[in-house]
């Protein structure tokens, strides 16, 4: 069997290279249809702005240039949906302790006061103790999930809040009481609700005392 020369003709050369070309795994080198549109989008425009344009061109060009960006904002919504911020914001309220409640901390407490001066204890009561959680919830010190009670937010708040916790496992107490076994709230418990309400705001987390020792 013949030897393959050391040094190939031309003819002999381009076959050898030919041969070696057509091996399948030079094709991952390849561009993918993928990456040669995002090259000449790319390039497109990289153009738009190009220096060498004629000085005509330049407010066509940002107008040009204006809608390709939006266009590729509009494939982006449509292909990967709204971000998980939006639609966090469009959604339903928050649910705490089994109802939906979209409002804050301080419209709790004042909605807790108008039924207070009309002596609907019950319900001042109530409105007061979720101004507590959403209070929690609003400074990001203890975390309420949905299908959270109200005695499993005292517990996660009295470490948070050791010199309160005693009373707050009392308002959980209190609010069972009033909402669930109609048993008649008053104006002495709606008092103590409040103190624990006071109390807990102006306190400061004891985890982020740890922290900051």
């Amino acid at each position: 069997m013949d030897a393959p020369p050391l040094t190939p003709d031309e003819e002999t050369a381009r076959r050898w290279a030919e041969d070696e070309l057509s091996n399948p795994i030079y094709d991952i080198a390849e561009p993918t249809l993928f990456d040669r549109v995002a090259q000449s989008v790319g390039e497109f425009i990289g153009n738009l702005f190009s220096p060498q344009l004629p000085g005509e061109f330049g407010p066509i060009a940002a107008v040009v240039a204006a809608i390709v960006v939006i266009v590729l904002i509009a494939g982006a919504f449509a292909i990967w949906g709204v971000p998980r911020a939006i639609r966090r914001g469009r959604g339903n309220p928050p649910v705490l302790f089994g109802e939906s409640d979209a409002r804050s901390a301080a419209q709790l407490r004042r909605d807790a006061e108008s039924k207070a001066a009309a002596t609907e204890w019950d319900q001042a009561i109530v409105l007061r103790f979720r101004a507590i959680a959403q209070g929690c919830i609003e400074r990001g010190v203890v975390n309420t999930p949905p299908g959270a009670t109200v005695h499993a937010f005292a517990r996660a708040a009295s470490p948070v809040f050791p010199a309160s916790a005693d009373a707050l496992e009392f308002a959980a107490t209190t609010f069972d009481d009033v909402r669930y076994l109609r048993r008649r709230g008053n104006a002495e418990l709606y008092r103590q609700i409040v103190a624990t309400d006071d109390a807990v705001a102006a306190a400061r987390p004891a985890i982020a005392e740890e922290a900051l020792a």
